[in-house]
């Protein structure tokens, strides 16, 4: 009875040695699946983040064309209105020429008491 249970005692031995090298290696098989998926985790927030970033890209590219647009328009209003101006100093300008001229004109012909 000795050696049957000295048998028994191997048996159940190996076979919790066995068990255990299956846990083992259950557990190998997943700690490289939760690897596997950080990996496929990390892939894809990359993927989100470059997407992410074209986006802004874009969105930023627009705000800066129509801010430069805007730019142009207030400059061409700019120019115009300076023209305008000019002209109209221009015009002040002449305006006091001839009036300069006219007193000058008055001076020559009438007689100046001294």
């Amino acid at each position: 009875m000795s050696e049957s249970q000295s048998r028994y005692s191997i048996v159940e031995r190996l076979t919790q040695k066995k068990l255990d090298i299956i846990s083992q290696k259950l557990e190998l098989a997943e700690d490289l699946k939760l690897k596997q998926q950080k990996v496929e985790q990390l892939k894809k927030e990359i993927e989100d983040w470059e997407d992410d970033i074209q986006q802004d890209i874009e969105r930023t590219r627009r705000l800066k064309k129509r801010e430069t647009e805007k730019s142009e328009i207030g400059s061409e209003n700019a120019k115009q209105r300076m023209a305008a101006k000019e002209a109209a100093l221009d015009e002040k300008i002449k305006a006091i020429d001839k009036a300069l001229e006219r007193i000058e004109e008055i001076s020559k012909t009438s007689p100046t008491n001294q």
